[in-house]
């Protein structure tokens, strides 16, 4: 029996958006912003490229996004993102436990740090109660890397397992804020292996009201990050775990807010906006699916459209197998066509199939 997790704010504070998590809300899609933001904070223009860029990132369908502060400088670029942005954004803090100080001056919605590596007591209590005077969460991230030495020579010596020496880990750093009247924490227990992080959740959750951040750290590159993900949060959402999410991987943050999304909509953990099927494409191929796929991806994911779009490689089975669909495409080559619930409503020149498909999407 899994304990349900109780609510955590998130953000709210000046013009950022206020998320709960936890208890019966929806399921929330994070990712981490892949590149250092030292000396952003002095240059409008790299400031404006990055705000455009978390835009594109909410439209499809991100709620809240991490970023790496490893010094005085970053902070200082991630306090003038959040000026700039609704997204609620989370600094990722290691040891230095003045920076998270320097972060809850600024519009920061979460403080990724663990008590554990920030030293002594006071350290952390500061922290606490920079976090309660500015309403900000606190997450806490214990991964397989980082299991304190006592709980890592039981695991070598196999008195317990990895995935239990995660779940203890993170109760441990509870604790510490348990002590300090501070509720608004949420765990991470990361491993690379799908088995050891099921695992280690599933421990914690059996004992733990805190709401869990679920994800396969170190996942690997997009084709095997998302199998792995895809393993390990299907069975944790389904048993009513998990109450954000992160798919890692070494490729983009749309690609990991695209694949988290999908994860969701499969697990009945997310419903609306636009579905795309397509085929893999065959020796039929009448209509570039891969070509197209490209250039709409990202902006049909970011409509505010709850349809279904078919692409489809050919006319032999585009209509057919994509009748369900809304709205699809396929082609013949010289001629694309154009189909609402698998009947064929417009046949074009295939240099003119995008104006023709956009001017059909936009009259639903």
């Amino acid at each position: 029996m899994f304990q349900t997790p109780r609510e955590v704010i998130i953000g709210g504070r000046g013009n950022t958006k206020r998320i709960v998590i936890g208890g019966k809300q929806p399921v929330t899609i994070q990712t981490m912003w892949k590149e250092g933001i030292t000396d952003v904070y002095n240059d409008s223009n790299a400031l404006n490229s990055i705000i455009d860029r978390i835009r594109e990132l909410q439209l499809l369908g991100c709620d809240i996004l991490r970023f790496a502060v490893p010094d005085e400088n970053s902070a200082k670029s991630l306090i003038a993102l959040s000026s700039l942005t609704d997204m609620p954004l989370v600094a990722d803090i290691h040891f230095d436990y003045r920076l998270a100080l320097q972060c809850a001056k600024g519009n920061i919605s979460v403080i990724r740090i663990n008590p554990g590596n920030i030293g002594e007591r006071s350290r952390v209590e500061q922290v606490v109660q920079a976090c309660k005077d500015n309403n900000i969460a606190i997450r806490i991230g214990v991964n397989t890397g980082s299991l304190p030495k006592d709980l890592e020579e039981k695991v070598l010596n196999n008195t317990i397992s990895r995935a239990e020496a995660l779940s203890e880990t993170a109760a441990r750093e509870v604790a510490v804020f348990d002590e300090l009247n501070f509720s608004q924490v949420v765990v991470s227990m990361k491993a690379s292996s799908v088995k050891e992080t099921i695992d280690a959740n599933e421990c914690f959750a059996q004992k733990y009201s805190v709401p869990l951040h679920i994800g396969v750290t170190e996942a690997g590159p997009l084709i095997g990050g998302i199998v792995k993900s895809t393993l390990a949060f299907s069975t944790l959402l389904n048993e009513g775990i998990g109450s954000t999410i992160r798919v890692s991987l070494s490729s983009s943050p749309t690609n990991e807010v695209i694949a988290g999304r999908e994860i969701l909509r499969e697990c009945n953990k997310r419903e609306g906006g636009v579905q795309i099927v397509s085929c893999p494409r065959c020796g039929r191929l009448g209509f570039d699916v891969h070509g197209f796929i490209d250039r709409w991806q990202t902006e049909l994911l970011s409509m505010k459209k709850n349809i279904t779009v078919a692409v489809m490689g050919c006319v032999v089975n585009g209509p057919g197998e994509g009748k369900h669909a809304d709205l699809g495409i396929t082609g013949t080559g010289e001629k694309a066509i154009i189909f609402k619930k698998g009947k064929v409503i417009r046949t074009v020149d295939a240099k003119d199939a995008d104006n023709a498909f956009r001017e059909e999407i936009e009259l639903f």
